[in-house]
């Protein structure tokens, strides 16, 4: 068994792994960072950007949201049922930690909104491409990867930790594997477990959620989170606490269907499997609460209804909802996809020239799919939406003309949240709220600060959380080390 030792051992390379391992080398700390994939970055690999409240970016753009605000935003949206000294110090430090990055060589394309009611916290990396979207986070990851090393940190990859060291209720170092097959015993004073959660492990979803992984739940599919960290650390004597996801909702196989998403989610007529509608549909720019309607629905799942008339008005007239993720673009592009779908008999899309037709593609009672359209319809001659009061700027009727076009949309996330407490020094809580000496954690592991649903008012949060947690977490170790 190959042995090692360093200050701070942490475990995986995501962004709260790497945040973690720099903070503990600006401490002139020895990190040792154990990554199971065969690169860093995690789930950062797919994201756009963190959060951050109070920053110059935001000053330069004209938009400016205090800690304060920004504050009362979060508690109220959650009703308090979060750990409010937590969320307030991770708040208070976003600011600082876009500077941090930026005095790494990240540079950000601005902050952003992600829907129109939402604030402009989201810090979205200037991406290599030019192009915002999906995976802008990529030249960020580098960046923060190179500084790790550059601090005399280790980067060991394909080599997951697969249980903790524990000695007198204290975590002193991790067993792991390398490439080779080889066992590895590193000690440390600290240990930090950063593995991103559980959100491709379909028994611990299905036990936790009650949810079929690939069947009625279609999250992002972030590679090698498997809930390894959470294990070890329940097995450390951590308290199993707040495991939740980020709910949101999507087509399956939304990457590779990514422009059908992008024209398909607006808001048009929602209907479950039953015909009914079910939610005022200008909401849909809110992801989270769209999910969360779509979650309470027969089998998880929603249609919405456009034609290509509301298409035509679309390209003429641009999107009811814009985003920041999905480009306007899209729906000057989106009929080779339409045919594409059709090809492939990707079952996500549907497309039909008759309600009877639709309503067996649908299998739909056809008389109650064409009552709910009809009613629909006579409230949007009516500009009054008499069943859930929506806005009527976004009342399209639904006529049928050139085909009737439905995308299926399924409950889906980014990943996992939570599973063991920390406070907000990243301290892993036992089972009476005590910290367990020596062992931290950050990242989706441990983020518990959003209650019962993702908070998209104020976008970034998890990547931003995960990088000041890491922060947070390094800096916490440093103390606790010089009072060893």
């Amino acid at each position: 068994m190959k042995k090692m030792e360093a200050d701070v051992i942490v475990v995986a390379a995501g962004p709260a792994g790497l945040a973690a391992a720099i903070t503990a080398g600006e401490n002139d700390l020895k990190a040792i960072v154990f990554e199971k994939a065969n690169t860093t970055g995690g789930a950062a690999n797919m994201g756009m950007g963190p959060l951050g409240i109070g920053t110059k970016i935001q000053k330069r753009g004209f938009y400016e949201i205090t800690k304060e605000k920004a504050y009362d935003i979060h508690m109220k949206y959650t009703h308090y049922r979060v750990d409010a000294d937590l969320v307030q110090t991770y708040f208070e430090k976003s600011a600082d930690t876009i500077e941090w990055l930026e005095d790494m060589g990240v540079e950000f394309a601005g902050s952003f909104k992600y829907f129109a009611e939402s604030e402009a916290t989201w810090h979205i990396v200037k991406p290599e491409n030019g192009i915002i979207g999906p995976r802008a986070a990529g030249p960020m990851v580098k960046i923060m990867t190179e500084k790790v090393r550059e601090l005399g940190g280790e980067i060991y990859l394909e080599t997951p930790v697969h249980d903790l060291i524990m000695e007198d209720g204290k975590a002193v170092g991790v067993l792991a594997t390398d490439k080779n097959g080889e066992e590895i015993e590193a000690r440390a004073k600290a240990v930090v477990v950063a593995t991103g959660g559980f959100g491709t492990n379909a028994e611990m979803i299905k036990e936790e959620f009650g949810l079929d992984l690939w069947q009625n739940f279609f999250p992002f599919m972030v590679p090698g989170t498997a809930g390894e960290g959470l294990k070890m650390m329940w097995k450390a004597g951590a308290q199993k606490f707040g495991a939740n996801i980020e709910m949101i909702y999507q087509l399956k196989d939304n990457m590779n269907y990514f422009l059908l998403d992008a024209v398909l989610r607006q808001p048009n007529l929602l209907i479950n499997q039953n015909g009914d509608r079910f939610m005022n549909e200008d909401q849909m720019g809110n992801t989270t609460f769209t999910g969360n309607a779509i979650n309470l629905q027969p089998g998880k799942y929603a249609y919405c209804i456009m034609d290509d008339a509301i298409l035509k008005y679309y390209k003429k007239n641009g999107p009811d909802i814009f985003d920041i993720v999905h480009p306007e673009e899209a729906f000057m592009a989106v009929e080779p996809e339409f045919e594409r779908a059709v090809a492939d008999g990707y079952d996500g899309y549907i497309e039909a020239d008759t309600v009877e037709e639709l309503a067996e593609k649908l299998g739909i009672d056809p008389e109650k799919l064409q009552e709910t359209i009809d009613d629909y319809n006579d409230m949007c001659d009516e500009n009054f939406d008499s069943q859930f009061n929506k806005n009527p700027k976004f009342m399209h009727p639904i006529t049928g003309k050139g085909k009737y076009r439905v995308g299926k949309f399924y409950i889906a996330a980014y990943g996992t949240i939570g599973g063991v407490r920390t406070n907000k020094f990243g301290e892993v809580m036992d089972c009476n709220d005590m910290p367990i000496p020596g062992l931290y954690s950050a990242g989706s592991d441990c983020n518990t600060i959003y209650g019962d649903s993702y908070n998209f008012t104020l976008p970034g949060n998890t990547m931003g959380f995960a990088i000041n947690s890491g922060r947070m977490a390094g800096e916490a170790i440093a103390d606790y080390i010089d009072s060893l």
